[in-house]
């Protein structure tokens, strides 16, 4: 409590008694008087000493807080000092550091300088020397001009010449040795490999033909097909596209058609119609669109088995039909899906024994003749190999296998090792024996065009056709015809072959020259 508040209500309480004691009693206002400065005066010595007390303890505080912040603040900067330092000795630190570095630095340009030094005199020395040399093969070049009689550019001429009929000289028997025996080694290789691969490969010989023979339980069911006036069997016929002659057979009628799609159609649509024994018009054509789609749905079958077999994976939809449709085209004879699939496992042997991928070679080999069947009835000029390269194309299959169906029979160029074992297999497939069936007439008529178009050029002793038609191999007389003309003679002749005569596959044209010399010790 503050002393001039204490005051105050000192002389509010002496004022107030002084009123009091006038109106209750004035008799008694002295004493009252009295008594009140008394308790006055003790309440204003009371009033002092609180007031010191309080006085003493605020000054007691002003100087604990004055204490407090004072050490604090000494602290703070007794903190300050110790990061100051801190930052000096660092400072100081790195002067010492940088200052070693410099003379380190100093040091390392003084051995540079006197490096550079030593360079430029050396480099002096040397363009000396170079000159010197230079004089002296001048002088060397022009004394020896002066013996030989030729300048230097004449000699050096005369050097790379003869240093060019030398190399060329080697180059040419190393070339020839290489090459003889590379092919000793080739032939002797390449033939173990295709043996091996044709005796693990067995087939079944051609059995295919023109025409399906459907048989009857008796004659009395020809006149319900034929129907009256013929209008079934006309019905038929143009339902199916398929030529039926009923003859004088007993119990069976022929199905003449080179599309076996369509003969295959025609069998299982006689064979419904006459086991269900309605046959009129409107039944006829129900039955052969039914029986359509359930062939194709058979040749949807048969590519699925067929690329299951074989262990080949992601083929195209398309392309697998094509395989499935091989089922019912033939050539010369041969089932052309049997002969896909048998080329198929043998690139897989052969790409196996050379090392390479038989994954691919199994599906180009697969996919080398899906020229033959295409899935639309207009015809197409365009050659088989290059029409299958074109559809391999189109459905995504790698470059290796297109190329591979597209040079099987030479049409573009080979650009990997996979298209020489497709084109062998090919010729292994279609040349073992039973594989085609061709007219015996036709064939030997062949045989003798051929050995008669060898026979027409000049020197030729002798003509051979062999390997079933497939290579012609000439002799030659060594008098008449020379090397070089043998090689000339040779691709004249297969160039006749192939203008002249039509053959499937290829003819491989071999010229033999011989010279001997007999002699005899008696």
């Amino acid at each position: 409590m503050d002393i001039t508040t204490i005051a105050i209500a000192a002389l509010v309480g002496l004022v107030i008694g002084l009123v009091v004691a006038k109106v209750l009693e004035k008799g008694k206002a002295s004493k009252t008087v009295a008594n009140a400065k008394k308790e006055a005066n003790s309440i204003l010595k009371t009033a002092n000493i609180e007031g010191e007390n309080i006085k003493k303890d605020k000054i007691f505080q002003a100087k604990e807080k004055f204490l407090e912040l004072k050490a604090e603040h000494e602290k703070v900067i007794i903190n300050k000092n110790k990061k100051i330092a801190e930052s000096e000795k660092r400072t100081r630190d790195k002067e010492s550091q940088i200052s070693g570095e410099l003379a380190k630095n100093r040091k390392l340009n003084e051995q540079l300088e006197i490096r550079l030094k030593d360079l430029e005199h050396k480099s002096e020395l040397y363009d000396k020397k170079q000159s010197e040399l230079e004089k002296l093969h001048k002088r060397q070049v022009q004394q020896l001009e002066v013996i030989s009689g030729l300048s230097a550019e004449d000699a050096k001429s005369q050097l790379l010449e003869s240093l060019k009929e030398t190399a060329k000289t080697d180059a040419m028997a190393y070339l020839q040795t290489t090459m003889e025996d590379a092919k000793l080694t080739a032939q002797q290789e390449a033939k173990k490999i295709v043996i091996n691969t044709i005796q693990r490969i067995g087939t079944e010989e051609a059995v295919e033909n023109c025409v399906s023979v459907f048989n009857l339980e008796s004659d009395d069911v020809k006149g319900r097909i034929i129907g009256r006036e013929g209008r079934n069997i006309r019905a038929l016929e143009a339902a199916t596209g398929v030529e039926i002659i009923v003859d004088d057979t007993p119990e069976a009628i022929i199905l003449s058609c080179f599309d076996s799609v369509r003969r295959e159609v025609a069998r299982l649509s006689l064979h419904k119609l006459v086991t269900d024994g309605r046959i009129h018009p409107a039944r006829i054509e129900e039955i052969v669109r039914k029986t359509e789609k359930q062939i194709e749905q058979e040749i949807v079958e048969v590519g699925k088995r067929t690329v299951i077999d074989l262990g080949i994976h992601g083929l195209h939809p398309e392309l697998i039909k094509a395989v499935g449709r091989m089922k019912y085209r033939s050539s010369y004879g041969q089932n052309l899906l049997q002969h896909s699939r048998e080329v198929a496992k043998l690139c897989g042997v052969m790409s196996a024994e050379l090392g390479l991928n038989p994954k691919i070679a199994k599906r180009a080999g697969l996919l080398h003749d899906i020229g033959k069947v295409p899935n639309t009835e207009v015809e197409v000029e365009t050659p088989h190999a290059i029409l299958g390269m074109q559809w391999a194309e189109k459905f995504g299959e790698k470059p290796d296998v297109c190329n591979a169906i597209g040079a099987h029979h030479d049409e573009i160029e080979m650009k990997t090792l996979i298209s020489p074992i497709v084109q062998v297999c090919d010729a292994i497939s279609g040349a073992r024996p039973g594989a085609r069936r061709q007219v015996l007439d036709s064939y030997i008529q062949r045989l003798k065009d051929l050995e008669d178009i060898a026979f027409a050029f000049g020197g030729v002793q002798k003509a051979y056709a062999i390997q079933a038609g497939r290579e012609l191999r000439v002799i030659v007389e060594s008098e008449k015809v020379s090397d070089e003309k043998a090689a000339q003679l040779s691709f004249e002749i297969s160039q006749k072959v192939q203008t002249d005569m039509t053959y499937p596959g290829q003819v491989k044209v071999t010229v033999i020259r011989e010279t001997r010399s007999v002699n005899v010790a008696k």
